[in-house]
């Protein structure tokens, strides 16, 4: 009998659930409460991506080789060293007998997988091409979602790489889109990537006028710094490696001496949590959106420095999260400007939906 949560799927340990379990079973056919998509592309999570990348030595051929390897050996995209996978772009090949009438899918559909590939079997019948630096992976292969499996249907007015790419964070800015109030500092430390670029758009209009953004990223002359600090997504930029703790506090406090009330941590190495602690005032909040991140450290780290903050979970899911992602997309420009010149080179932007914040 099926599982709506899928363990009916787990071969290794028994009695596991599919996403702390070593290895899945990938038979590619839906069972009753399952969903078969073809899958044509991989987005690895930006921290999974870096440990194969580092890895490899940055090599794409060894990366595909990596990755089909540890799909073959667990049936599942689930990184055994930073414990993360990513999601995935399909189509649907078949919908199981018990879900045919209760969700709003069709045989045919294309959508994008909003749970972990981690918990999600797949076989994989051929790696196409690896893009090494957006983390992006084409394929031949098959994936199988759960009746409990949370998925969004790939919108028409955004180009479907794009859309990808912001899906695979759509946690990042919906729960901020949560955390942030008027007259708030905020903090976003690896603001240069997908999450901390959608994020800081969403703390810059939740705070407004009388609140402020602080940007953190090891470089201040990328094009995405660039563009947040041109477009007013930030109100300062501090360029500074996120695991320096000491280094990063004393810019933010030169900036905020009151520290940040909200911090959010998306970067994609670790040893930051302390950093992301210190830049925190007293009694404020720090979002650990990043999977890089040790929760032990950051409990222990809290205690060492005698911080009483609290630390939020970075759970990729919340309610509404997939439209909210998109949403923030359509009402900056700058920053789907940026996404599509990155993730859809080449094509032309198509129209945005939505307002433009002033």
């Amino acid at each position: 009998m099926t599982h709506r949560l899928g363990t009916h799927r787990v071969l290794d340990p028994p009695g596991a659930m599919p996403q702390t379990a070593w290895r899945l079973d990938d038979t590619p056919i839906a069972l009753d409460s399952e969903i078969l998509c073809e899958v044509e592309t991989l987005n690895i999570d930006s921290a999974s991506f870096k440990q194969i990348a580092d890895a490899c030595a940055g090599d794409a051929a060894r990366i595909a080789d990596h990755i089909a390897s540890t799909v073959r050996e667990r049936g599942k995209q689930h990184n055994p060293v930073t414990g993360s996978g990513g999601m995935f772009i399909g189509r649907v090949l078949e919908i199981g007998e018990r879900l045919r009438e209760r969700i709003d899918l069709q045989i045919g559909d294309r959508i994008a997988s909003l749970v972990s590939l981690t918990l999600t079997p797949l076989r994989i019948e051929e790696v196409g091409r690896v893009d090494v630096e957006t983390g992006r992976v084409w394929v031949r292969a098959k994936a199988i979602l759960f009746e409990s499996g949370l998925w969004a249907k790939l919108p028409e007015d955004i180009h479907e790489d794009v859309a990808l790419a912001v899906l695979d964070v759509a946690g990042a800015p919906a729960q901020v889109m949560r955390l942030a109030k008027p007259g708030m500092t905020v903090a976003v430390i690896g603001a240069c990537g997908k999450s901390g670029m959608l994020s800081c758009a969403q703390a810059k209009a939740r705070v407004g006028p009388a609140g402020k953004v602080i940007g953190v990223a090891p470089h201040a002359s990328t094009p995405s710094a660039r563009m947040l600090r041109d477009a007013g997504f930030v109100d300062a930029f501090v360029e500074a490696d996120a695991r320096d703790a000491l280094g990063v506090s004393a810019r933010v406090a030169e900036i905020a001496p009151e520290l940040a009330d909200l911090v959010v941590n998306c970067v994609n190495v670790p040893g930051t949590e302390l950093t992301s602690i210190l830049c925190t005032k007293e009694y404020g909040v720090v979002y650990f959106f990043s999977m890089s991140t040790s929760f032990t450290a950051a409990a222990l780290g809290a205690e060492g420095v005698g911080k009483d903050v609290t630390m939020i979970v970075g759970n990729g899911y919340a309610k509404g999260h997939a439209e909210i992602a998109l949403q923030t997309l359509r009402e900056n420009p700058p920053i789907r400007a940026y996404f599509e010149k990155k993730y859809a080179p080449g094509t032309q932007p198509l129209a945005t939906i939505g307002t433009t914040r002033s």
